[in-house]
């Protein structure tokens, strides 16, 4: 199977997805990479359930504080304006409603929209974190993720076999091979990553794919 995109292109066709003014909130891993792709013109007030308000970019290694982290532990760059408060406050943000877009991994999607993302099941390892609020108090959420497992196993299932972090919460997936939107008439494949074609996804992915009308490459 081709490779498609790599965590980073990912990461910059997720960022696209963010609009002018929202407030969104980054999963640790894949979806961190997304800061560090919004446009100049945009304006997205990134969130961290560590209490921060305002964050930009990861850092690179001249400009790391080891005072300013996101919640993955990874050193982050700030924006004018930029806020700190306890964890108590960023969890009330979230569980107010405040937060629009959550960008988020996962182990597994089902075609309804599970979402399975804090436990590796077969290592009995896992950290439930803030997934399990931000999933059921954000008005989108994005998961950005490999297509498929190392084995080659799809990761777009019709029923997940992974603990679940929530039911019917994934609004969007982002993989290295394609744009699927979830909807009530099933998974939509949106777009297709550069050379790969609808086929070659479907093959890849355990639910039926329907095809968008507009179905078309990705554009980065």
């Amino acid at each position: 199977m081709k490779s498609g995109l790599s965590r980073e292109l990912i990461a910059m066709r997720a960022a696209k997805e963010l609009k002018d003014g929202d407030y969104v909130n980054l999963g640790i891993g894949l979806p961190t990479q997304v800061s560090s792709f919004i446009p100049e013109d945009v304006e997205v007030i990134f969130h961290s359930e560590n209490g921060i308000l305002g964050f930009g970019r990861i850092a690179d290694e001249n400009e790391r504080d080891p005072d300013l982290i996101n919640a993955g532990a990874q050193p982050i760059t700030l924006k004018p304006g930029a806020a700190f408060f306890n964890s108590a406050d960023a969890f009330a943000m979230i569980r107010g409603g405040y937060i629009d877009v959550a960008v988020l991994g996962a182990f597994q999607v089902s075609e309804k929209g599970d979402l399975a993302n804090w436990m590796i099941l077969e290592k009995k390892v896992g950290n439930i974190g803030g997934s399990m609020d931000l999933v059921v108090a954000v008005k989108e959420v994005i998961i950005t993720m490999e297509h498929t497992t190392r084995k080659g196993a799809p990761r777009i299932v019709k029923e997940c076999t992974y603990p679940l972090t929530g039911r019917g919460v994934v609004n969007l997936i982002i993989t290295n091979l394609a744009v699927i939107a979830v909807t009530p008439e099933g998974l939509l494949l949106k777009e297709v990553a550069p050379s790969v074609t609808p086929q070659e996804v479907q093959s890849v992915t355990e639910p039926k794919l329907r095809l968008a009308a507009d179905l078309h490459e990705m554009e980065l």
